[in-house]
């Protein structure tokens, strides 16, 4: 008990007050959290896995005063965003998140009463699915029928479900991403196509990922120049 108190001490330590100052080294800093930026979990804090360049810094946070002025009291939630050290180093499972210009968003959602909610409905913010609609293309399908089957592997990694009434909605979600897509230092958006399509997101920054990732139906992905 001794040496797992004193090993957490040591390691909040240094979470907290040694690595912030270091990556700055790198060109890196944690995502800043304000009144209306926040992570999805606490433990993408404890991890170190929220860190970023102070130009992502800046996106984030006029993306949040965007939707926080449109839909007030929604706020801006992150997952996966990167290490704090060394261009290259991978943040798995993800393939790309390793020079602190990436992140994940949560999508917005909803809940029964329609109304849009900071709630999400995975413990991880991964692997609830906003799966296709009948006539919508399943981009899933078509990659796991290549042998890609990594593709849907996020399903796993939920962690328990906790809200299971959320359904996305495609309104806040759509203002997000278009507040996103306007400012000059993002470089590229993944989303899934069926959702794409659905909220018209036609734009050249929206991007298909490729088979070789994982789905991205249930998160945002930006990266900036």
């Amino acid at each position: 008990m001794k040496r797992v108190l004193c090993f957490s001490i040591l390691y909040t330590v240094c979470t907290f007050f040694v690595v912030p100052p270091l990556a700055k080294v790198y060109g890196r800093e944690r995502v800043q959290q304000s009144q209306v930026v926040r992570p999805h979990s606490i433990f993408y804090i404890l991890a170190n896995r929220n860190y970023v360049t102070p130009a992502l810094n800046s996106v984030l946070e006029q993306s949040a005063l965007d939707i926080q002025q449109k839909y007030p009291g929604i706020k801006l939630v992150y997952l996966d965003a990167n290490f704090p050290f060394i261009d290259g180093f991978p943040l798995l499972p993800h393939l790309s998140h390793n020079d602190g210009k990436k992140i994940d968003l949560s999508f917005v959602y909803k809940d029964s009463f329609g109304n849009m909610t900071n709630l999400k409905p995975s413990r991880s913010g991964y692997g609830i699915y906003e799966m296709p609609k009948t006539a919508e293309f399943d981009q899933t399908a078509s990659c796991k029928s290549k042998g890609y089957w990594q593709y849907d592997f996020p399903k796993y990694i939920t962690l328990g479900t906790s809200n299971k009434n959320l359904v996305i909605s495609e309104e806040g979600t759509s203002a997000l991403t278009w507040s996103l897509l306007k400012q000059s230092l993002v470089s590229k958006l993944f989303i899934e196509p069926h959702l794409k399509a659905r909220m018209q997101l036609y734009h050249k920054k929206v991007r298909f990922h490729g088979c070789q990732a994982v789905s991205h139906d249930d998160h945002i992905h930006v990266q900036v120049k």
